[in-house]
């Protein structure tokens, strides 16, 4: 028999957001506090430069696959970065979607272009992937 428990008060709790707020990186220097748009643009930019999976320090959830993709076909590249890119940033719950994606690429780089819908407004974000 499988025991049943109706009692809702078990799951009477609230979750609650996390504040935004954060120390503030400037110039690989720590200074201040950063907040909403501010805070979001600093997390895309740490999550794009940090390898998944490379350091223990950080969950698997955390940052994004590029190290892989050095050496291999551009037409293999560029829609695998779309796809780990999005899946990167979405893990962050403060953003909603990324879209409009954007490749120029050249000899051995490729620039990617893309917008990030967050909860506090759109961030217009630009990252080179050497291939």
């Amino acid at each position: 028999m499988i025991p049943t428990d109706n009692d809702a008060n078990l799951f009477d709790f609230e979750v609650k957001k996390q504040p935004s707020k954060t120390y503030a990186l400037n110039d690989d220097r720590v200074g201040g506090i950063c907040n909403n748009l501010d805070s979001v643009k600093q997390a895309i930019y740490l999550i794009l430069n940090t390898e998944r999976y490379k350091y223990p320090i950080y969950s698997w959830d955390y940052g994004v696959e590029l190290q892989d993709l050095y050496g291999e076909r551009k037409s293999y590249v560029i829609p695998e970065l779309e796809r780990r890119i999005k899946e990167a940033l979405l893990q962050d719950d403060r953003i909603e979607s990324v879209d409009e994606f954007t490749f120029k690429s050249s000899k051995d780089k490729i620039l990617v272009n893309f917008i990030v819908h967050t909860i506090y407004g759109n961030i217009d974000v630009d990252k080179a992937v050497n291939i």
